[in-house]
């Protein structure tokens, strides 16, 4: 039984890896339907022969990327149990030591381990994509320093969820999800308190932003909407992409107003504002608060959903896995494919309500500024730097679009232009 579904899940992987394949490369028609030919939203219009042939070679081989290395990693946790490694390395944990945190710790480490050599070759390929389009900047000494800071965050904040959670399971086999559920919610809201002042400063280094001129115009442009900024600050990502971005990130008295520093680079003053009124349209609009709920939410369905499979497939398939119960340290290579599953199928959900959200931040920042020339300039900029598709595949949008297209944010602005034309000149 063993063979049988390890056979049909690399069989399931390949057919589904050649089915993106073919839709990214052969199928999916990426060109603009006639009345938008010659807009603002047109490539064409913003972008010479070279970088548009670019940005259809590197999305085509980014998204394929993307889409192939989620159900790579639930092989990956499927193969663990059906070879009986979890068995293994459960052994290995409970002969280094007599302590139970001990052996959750060593356990994982082992997991933690094997998952980072079994996907790092697809992490490896994507760096030097990346690279190769000059999207990237970064050394591979300097990418290799933040594949092993993500490393240690990860087991770290996941030890602890893992240690917590399983000794929930031992206590009440039937309602430790719930359990687990309520104490995500502290646990959530200290890590995004925690993120900005602890977390990202490991990656990158901030400092207050130095042009005090443009600092006063953005806080000029939060007091408009009465936002209680003290401070904006920059971030030294030119020495890791030449991709654009800005944030707000963080929440009470740990939130910040962040601009790379090749946004700084590369963008007018009139186009920085309008990233910053964007951000400011999330913070007006509570779309921080919005979206803890909606992941709470999510949670609460994806942890009572987990509890019923992972009962279910252990009762069927338990001595194929090798798991005798659903507390017992064995099944956590199930958890995570579970989770990793439910995660990858609740995304297109999860990104429909952030492009709606993106949307009213891009509606609030015109409002605020009332520069459309400014706001069209800095998405065919957002285009260029990151080489994205104007008008990606459906199904790319769907599961990796948080944000808008830049042919919905370009023609929104430029129907907003009309508009507001047509009401001055009545």
């Amino acid at each position: 039984m063993a063979r049988k579904i390890g056979f049909y899940g690399v069989i399931a992987y390949c057919l589904y890896g050649l089915f993106f394949y073919w839709y990214l490369f052969y199928f999916a028609d990426t060109s603009l339907s006639f009345e938008f030919e010659g807009t603002s939203a047109d490539p064409v219009t913003f972008l010479n022969a070279r970088e548009l042939m670019l940005s259809e070679e590197y999305s085509k081989i980014r998204n394929l990327l993307f889409f192939l290395s989620t159900p790579f990693e639930w092989l990956f946790y499927l193969f663990i149990l059906l070879l009986g490694l979890s068995n293994t390395i459960k052994k290995w944990a409970a002969q280094s030591s007599k302590y139970k945190f001990l052996q959750t710790a060593i356990y994982f480490i082992w997991l933690s381990v094997f998952a980072f050599i079994a996907t790092f070759p697809l992490s490896y390929i994507s760096y030097s994509f990346s690279k190769a389009y000059n999207i990237s900047t970064q050394s591979f000494t300097s990418w290799m320093k933040d594949e092993v800071i993500d490393f240690w965050v990860n087991y770290g904040t996941m030890l602890m969820i893992i240690t917590v959670l399983y000794w929930l399971i031992q206590k009440s086999q039937k309602r430790w999800w719930l359990y687990a559920w309520f104490l995500s919610i502290p646990f959530t809201l200290f890590m995004m308190f925690l993120q900005p002042v602890v977390i990202d400063p490991l990656y990158n280094d901030f400092y207050p932003l130095k042009n005090k001129e443009l600092e006063a115009q953005i806080l000029d442009l939060a007091n408009k909407a009465n936002i209680p900024a003290e401070h904006v600050y920059e971030v030294n990502m030119s020495e890791k992409t030449n991709a654009l971005n800005a944030y707000v990130n963080g929440i009470g008295s740990n939130s910040r107003i962040v601009l790379w520093d090749t946004t700084l680079n590369r963008l007018s003053e009139e186009q920085i504002l309008f990233i910053m009124a964007h951000e400011m349209g999330h913070y007006v609009e509570k779309h921080i608060y919005f979206g803890i709920a909606g992941y709470l939410l999510l949670s609460l369905v994806g942890l009572y959903l987990t509890a019923r499979i992972m009962k279910f497939v252990i009762h069927r398939w338990g001595e194929v896995f090798k798991i005798r119960a659903i507390q017992d340290i064995r099944s956590l290579p199930l958890f995570l494919l579970i989770i990793s599953m439910l995660l990858f199928i609740s995304s297109p959900l999860s990104n429909f309500v952030s492009r709606y959200q993106e949307s009213r931040a891009d509606k609030y920042a015109i409002e605020l500024t009332s520069d459309v020339g400014a706001g069209i300039q800095t998405f065919q900029e957002l285009t260029r730097a990151g080489l994205s598709q104007v008008n990606p595949p459906i199904l790319v949008k769907i599961f990796r679009y948080g944000h808008p297209t830049m042919l919905e944010r370009i023609s929104r602005l430029e129907e907003y232009e009309v508009k507001n034309r047509s009401k001055y000149s009545e």
